[in-house]
């Protein structure tokens, strides 16, 4: 079976058009999930323009109009979102959506109601959010989902109901124990509170560009798309160090070794002064990148 082609990139000029706007929304006041998604997508997308853009929001807009007038309790909302986004419009996902970068970018996924779970949560929260539904993503290892409700309690006095779903499963309303099996399925390991805590926006974000390199670093005919994840990656206010070297190790990859060697260089000084022996490996690398020039 062949898969699609990844989709063409955009010019350079509108790259660095689409980067500066991308860290302007990560380091404004109250990041935009759906503006920053749509961002990754018009990275990857040479053909996702201005109009593209707002299209997508405009889709948006419109399926959240479509829901009910605030339909109550946090699984009341669960089953309109259900019954809207899963049953009406067919927004799911299945295990060949892995193998495409389409099912990682959100303009994608509004086209062809499939993607990764944590895509389809953005939909499933962008909808929700704006209709006035208490809602929140989830991310728990290995399978993103949505949570709705608050602990505000305000007019009961009591914790208000939580209720969890699964985007993926074109958002089934999961039980304690569907949880636990999506953590186990995904990590072997037993379900924390911790890991139902409420992600916010840039979270999302990282996770959004963590999936995307990992599928290029499986395709080494890729490596252009992994370079541009990782770079905006890069531009989020709190990212690992680590990430530079990552880039590094791709740029000589690419065969861009004079570049590449640079970048090993400069992370050797910065990882030098919590690990002397890490920053020398570094440098070996460095080395060994630059006598390919030869």
């Amino acid at each position: 079976m062949r898969h699609p082609r990844p989709p063409r990139p955009p010019s350079p000029e509108r790259s660095a058009e689409l980067r500066r706007r991308f860290a302007e929304e990560a380091r404004s006041e109250r990041p935009d999930l759906a503006t920053l998604c749509l961002l990754v997508g018009a990275e990857a997308d040479g053909t996702l323009d201005e109009a593209g853009l707002d299209a997508a929001q405009v889709e948006l807009d419109r399926l959240a109009g479509q829901l009910p007038f605030r339909p109550g309790t946090p699984r009341a909302w669960a089953v309109a979102l259900r019954d809207l986004l899963g049953e009406r419009y067919g927004f799911h996902g299945v295990a060949a959506d892995y193998q495409r970068l389409e099912s990682s970018l959100l303009h994608e996924v509004l086209r062809r109601r499939r993607g990764l779970p944590i895509l389809l949560s953005v939909v499933w929260l962008e909808v929700a959010r704006r209709a006035g539904a208490p809602v929140y993503g989830v991310a728990l290892p290995g399978h993103f989902v949505v949570g709705l409700g608050t602990e505000s309690g305000a007019e009961s006095g009591a914790l208000e109901e939580r209720v969890l779903v699964d985007p993926f499963d074109g958002g089934r309303v999961l039980s304690g124990p569907d949880a636990e099996v999506l953590v186990a399925g995904a990590t072997g390991a037993e379900l924390r509170a911790s890991m139902l805590e409420p992600a916010a926006p840039l979270d999302v974000v990282s996770r959004v560009l963590n999936n995307i390199r990992a599928w290029a670093a499986r395709r080494p005919e890729q490596s252009a798309v992994g370079l541009w994840a990782i770079d905006l990656a890069l531009l989020l206010p709190a990212h690992a160090a680590r990430l530079r070297y990552e880039r590094a190790r791709l740029l000589v990859q690419r065969g861009e070794f004079a570049a590449g060697a640079g970048e090993l260089e400069a992370y050797a000084e910065v990882v030098g002064a919590v690990d002397q022996a890490v920053a020398e490996e570094v440098r070996g690398e460095a080395r060994a990148a630059r006598a390919m020039l030869n």
